[in-house]
């Protein structure tokens, strides 16, 4: 096992730049769908709104870090984790949230709020707990990580793309409803892209390694997707908006965790592989758990 820790992925310079800008251009468009009255909307809910905000940015860590403690994982593996739980949550969630009969209008706002803060919950998250367990103290030790540099590059990625989009929809706004309707697929196929390029070429280390996180990773993901859920139900929220919370919570922007994997560790075996994981299984999982709300909603209907 020790040897997946000094295993490289490989993504060359110019897969990186292609990453930057496509991430770059996915947060330009959940932007253009974000307008004022969003905002006044949610100043009239705010209770939602921050339930959804603490089940990722606090509990998800949180969660996180005791199941790295009960499992022990190789320090790579648990790096790769840590970050997957410290990103945003990803835009797709949108498309899942709409098609398990969810709460679009929050779940929208959520990932746009949860993609704002994550400027400084992303760095300040990963770097906490990775600092926090030994393994991966020593890990992030020996690559010698700058948080700074990392907010920058958080920064870079989602904040100016962000303020840029929200700024068309503010002047432009017949403009950007229509570049908005066409870049949410276009986000989804981007995201699904970039995991495929990772995938692809680096096909035999995957091969070779994957049993390593196929575990994890499946575990991982279904006790976020619980974690979303509980919450919601322990606050009480109606039905629409815990499938909102639990698909928001479940869903994560490992886009983002792979770009600052290759920029900032060169694509460490274990965290890339996780990341990578990640990225494929969550869309499988959140796409089975929506078309299964869907059906229930749609046998509902029909008895009703």
């Amino acid at each position: 096992m020790q040897e997946l820790d000094q295993v490289q992925i490989h993504f060359d310079t110019n897969n990186l730049w292609f990453l930057n800008i496509a991430l770059a251009i996915v947060m330009f468009g959940v932007a253009l769908g974000i307008s004022l009255r969003d905002f006044k909307a949610l100043m009239q809910t705010p209770k939602v709104v921050l339930i959804g905000l603490i089940s990722q940015f606090v509990f998800l860590p949180l969660l996180t870090f005791g199941f790295i403690l009960v499992l022990n994982p190789q320090p790579s593996i648990a790096l790769g984790m840590m970050m997957v739980a410290a990103c945003p949550g990803g835009n797709i969630s949108n498309f899942m949230t709409h098609l398990a009969g969810g709460n679009t209008a929050l779940s929208v706002s959520l990932t746009a709020f949860s993609t704002f803060i994550a400027i400084i919950m992303t760095p300040f998250n990963f770097e906490f707990y990775g600092n926090l367990y030994q393994p991966t103290a020593d890990l992030l030790q020996d690559v010698s990580l700058n948080p700074f540099d990392m907010v920058q590059i958080v920064l870079l990625i989602l904040g100016i793309p962000l303020l840029c989009g929200m700024f068309v929809r503010y002047k432009f706004s017949k403009i950007a409803i229509r570049l908005a309707s066409w870049l949410k697929p276009f986000s989804i196929l981007v995201f699904v892209g970039i995991v495929i390029i990772a995938l692809i070429n680096n096909l035999a280390v995957f091969s070779e390694y994957i049993h390593h996180v196929l575990l994890l990773g499946i575990s991982h993901n279904l006790l976020a997707f619980l974690l979303g859920f509980l919450i919601a139900r322990v606050f009480k929220l109606s039905f629409e908006n815990q499938k909102t919370l639990t698909i928001e919570t479940g869903i994560q922007n490992s886009g983002i965790g792979l770009l600052l994997i290759f920029t900032f560790f060169n694509g460490l075996g274990g965290m890339a592989i996780m990341a990578a994981f990640w990225g494929v299984w969550h869309i499988v999982s959140g796409l089975l758990l929506s078309y299964f709300w869907s059906s229930k909603l749609q046998t509902k209907t029909q008895t009703v």
